[in-house]
């Protein structure tokens, strides 16, 4: 039992109001579309008390009115498999609750208009008519119910709960076509703040950007790796643009549980994102990524999955025990890749666009100046294969840099991992024994990016 109340792989019972509340809509909406004929049935028979308040009370059909011959193989099965155990059982229990009273003749359907249909279905489970190996042969034969699928409905219903109690207790609702866009004070903020930049801003001590006034996005950040100092180095590292835009909290160890499968489902898609790592040394280290994790699934022309993604706008980063970024190689002069940073504001300008007109380049070189030779003339001399792998990832690790070692390798449970140099950042390893046990994991989008 210690060994199960400590796990972090799978989540067992929720302890909040507003989980309890997730899990009984998450058994709602996967029974309307796994279970439609019981579902549409429960609906007709709850009357004015309306089906919520029925599924309200769906871990008590299974906790305290199944039978105890039940109830232990339900739970032997919850033990090794998880939450996604129940969901399907409190669903086997609704298709056998619809097939016992269907027919207007049947006790059950009678218990239902008379007693009401929340005491039917609680009577029924105290005297379930089906054999333990039946009620869970039903539960297990329901097709498509994937954890994964009822990991998607739990994560939607809760965002939509926790978005209705924040533009609940708002004094103001911004119209949909305003959310996100940076304001022009938040442009004038941001001036006041890249006026502070360090000449050389990816060396090994950079120094932080000195504190402008004004009010900043990372403020509202209540990170349990990270004090306001940090963060504020850490922001300076940001590309500008980046910098204008709200970041939200993604996923944390700490409230979603340490498990590679929820991580996917809660940052897949978000570009780009912040990988922040505490260790249980207390080191502190991580990553801003430039492309969405989704794209570890994208295949090449010849149908392979691609092994490496991402762009060379991705780089590395230390705080505790030292402060240091790590861009990516292509953007270094020096033989070391420990030089100055190249590539300029104007070396940048790649694509722009109004209603008028189309510009792609903003000089008259024809490839880009970041990818260039130290003599200047074109090549490939600074970003070979080995200096060029940002980000991998499949359903067992997740990988950041590569080419002699990886600068970030984590294992499948986000438990363990370790730190190498490795050729695309050229970072020495990012704490001093090279493994690591993570305390923290915490991962931010930017709202609107």
């Amino acid at each position: 039992m210690a060994s199960l109340v400590a796990s972090k792989e799978k989540m067992f019972i929720t302890q909040t109001k507003l989980l309890n509340e997730v899990t009984w809509k998450t058994v709602m909406q996967i029974a309307k579309k796994h279970a439609k004929s019981a579902a549409q049935h429960l609906s007709r028979l709850s009357g004015a008390i309306g089906p919520e308040r029925i599924y309200a009370d769906w871990q008590w059909w299974i906790l305290a009115a199944l039978p105890f011959p039940h109830l232990v193989r339900v739970l032997d099965c919850f033990f090794h498999e998880g939450i996604k155990v129940f969901y399907r059982v409190a669903l086997a229990i609704l298709i056998l609750f619809h097939k016992h009273s269907t027919n207007q003749n049947s006790e059950w359907y009678a218990e239902a208009t008379k007693n009401g249909v929340d005491h039917a279905v609680d009577k029924f489970c105290r005297n379930m008519p089906a054999s333990p190996t039946k009620l869970l042969r039903t539960a297990f034969s329901i097709r498509a119910l994937s954890s994964q699928y009822i990991s998607r409905v739990f994560i939607k219903t809760e965002m939509t709960l926790k978005s209705k109690q924040v533009i609940t207790g708002s004094r103001l609702v911004r119209s949909r076509s305003s959310d996100n866009l940076p304001t022009s004070q938040s442009q004038v903020n941001i001036q006041m703040m890249s006026h502070t930049l360090t000449i050389r801003e990816g060396s090994h001590s950079p120094g932080p950007r000195a504190l402008s006034m004004g009010v900043y996005p990372i403020q509202a950040i209540k990170s349990q790796i990270l004090d306001q100092s940090e963060l504020f180095t850490l922001w300076s590292w940001l590309p500008v643009r980046i910098t204008m835009y709200q970041p939200v909290l993604l996923y944390t160890t700490e409230e979603h549980g340490c498990s590679l499968t929820t991580f996917y489902v809660r940052v897949e898609h978000h570009e780009p994102t912040l990988l922040m790592i505490k260790t249980c040394n207390n080191e502190v280290f991580g990553a801003y990524c430039s492309t969405r994790w989704f794209e570890r699934n994208q295949k090449d022309e010849r149908g392979n999955r691609q092994a490496y993604f991402g762009t060379g706008e991705t780089f590395l980063f230390s705080l505790y025990p030292e402060r240091a970024k790590y861009p990516w190689v292509g953007c270094s002069i020096g033989a070391d890749g420990k030089g100055e940073e190249k590539v300029s504001h104007a070396s940048e300008l790649f694509m722009a666009a109004d209603s008028k007109m189309i510009t792609i380049g903003g000089g008259a070189k024809y490839p880009w100046v970041g990818c260039a030779k130290e003599d200047g003339t074109e090549g490939d001399a600074k970003t070979t294969h080995a200096s060029s792998l940002f980000m991998a990832a499949d359903n067992t690790m997740i990988t950041i840099g590569g080419g002699e070692g990886q600068a970030i390798w984590m294992d499948e449970n986000i438990r363990f991992g370790k730190t190498d140099r490795c050729s695309t950042f050229n970072n020495p390893p990012l704490c001093p024994s090279g493994d690591f046990e993570i305390r923290v994991l915490e991962v931010y989008g930017f709202s609107g990016a």
